[in-house]
Protein backbone atom coordinates (compact mmCIF):
# COMPACT_ATOMS: atom_id res chain seq x y z
CA UNK A 1 0.00 0.00 0.00
CA UNK A 2 2.91 2.41 0.37
CA UNK A 3 4.39 1.78 -2.94
CA UNK A 4 0.36 2.67 -4.28
CA UNK A 5 0.18 5.98 -2.14
CA UNK A 6 3.43 7.30 -3.44
CA UNK A 7 2.82 6.86 -6.91
CA UNK A 8 -0.84 8.55 -5.80
CA UNK A 9 1.46 11.31 -4.42
CA UNK A 10 3.49 11.47 -7.62
CA UNK A 11 0.47 11.33 -9.78
CA UNK A 12 -1.23 14.13 -7.42
CA UNK A 13 1.81 16.10 -7.77
CA UNK A 14 2.36 16.18 -11.68
CA UNK A 15 2.47 19.35 -13.55
CA UNK A 16 -0.52 18.73 -15.76
CA UNK A 17 -2.82 17.67 -13.20
CA UNK A 18 -1.28 20.06 -11.22
CA UNK A 19 -2.23 22.82 -14.33
CA UNK A 20 -5.66 21.34 -14.54
CA UNK A 21 -6.57 21.55 -10.90
CA UNK A 22 -5.12 25.45 -10.85
CA UNK A 23 -7.68 25.90 -13.65
CA UNK A 24 -10.56 23.99 -12.24
CA UNK A 25 -10.16 25.93 -8.81
CA UNK A 26 -10.05 29.23 -10.42
CA UNK A 27 -13.03 28.94 -12.88
CA UNK A 28 -15.27 26.63 -9.94
CA UNK A 29 -13.77 28.85 -6.99
CA UNK A 30 -14.91 32.25 -8.54
CA UNK A 31 -18.15 31.16 -9.42
CA UNK A 32 -18.55 29.67 -5.85
CA UNK A 33 -16.78 32.90 -4.05
CA UNK A 34 -19.22 35.30 -5.79
CA UNK A 35 -22.31 32.98 -4.49
CA UNK A 36 -21.31 32.24 -0.94
CA UNK A 37 -19.74 35.63 -0.29
CA UNK A 38 -21.11 37.81 -2.98
CA UNK A 39 -22.84 40.26 -0.32
CA UNK A 40 -19.87 40.78 1.58
CA UNK A 41 -17.41 41.67 -1.42
CA UNK A 42 -19.59 44.29 -2.36
CA UNK A 43 -20.88 46.02 0.75
CA UNK A 44 -16.49 45.49 1.30
CA UNK A 45 -17.31 44.24 4.78
CA UNK A 46 -15.30 41.21 4.31
CA UNK A 47 -13.88 39.42 7.39
CA UNK A 48 -10.90 37.26 8.07
CA UNK A 49 -13.43 34.28 8.52
CA UNK A 50 -14.79 35.21 5.22
CA UNK A 51 -10.92 35.30 4.03
CA UNK A 52 -10.07 32.01 5.28
CA UNK A 53 -14.14 30.37 3.58
CA UNK A 54 -12.58 31.81 0.14
CA UNK A 55 -9.45 29.98 0.70
CA UNK A 56 -11.35 26.71 0.84
CA UNK A 57 -13.58 27.61 -1.56
CA UNK A 58 -10.70 27.56 -4.40
CA UNK A 59 -9.02 24.82 -2.02
CA UNK A 60 -11.90 22.48 -2.55
CA UNK A 61 -12.23 22.23 -6.21
CA UNK A 62 -8.55 21.77 -6.23
CA UNK A 63 -8.47 18.71 -4.67
CA UNK A 64 -11.11 17.27 -6.03
CA UNK A 65 -9.92 17.71 -9.46
CA UNK A 66 -6.72 16.75 -8.31
CA UNK A 67 -7.82 13.38 -6.99
CA UNK A 68 -9.74 12.83 -9.83
CA UNK A 69 -7.48 13.16 -12.43
CA UNK A 70 -4.77 10.89 -10.53
CA UNK A 71 -7.87 8.22 -10.50
CA UNK A 72 -8.48 8.78 -13.86
CA UNK A 73 -4.80 8.51 -14.51
CA UNK A 74 -4.82 5.26 -12.26
CA UNK A 75 -7.22 3.69 -13.91
CA UNK A 76 -5.89 4.22 -17.51
CA UNK A 77 -2.67 3.42 -16.66
CA UNK A 78 -3.66 -0.16 -15.22
CA UNK A 79 -6.26 -1.22 -18.12
CA UNK A 80 -2.87 -1.40 -20.24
Amino acid sequence: NKNLNRKMIKLFLRKDVSFRALKIAIVVGLILAFINHGDHLLKGDMTITNWVKILFTFFVPYCVSSFSSVLAIKKENTND
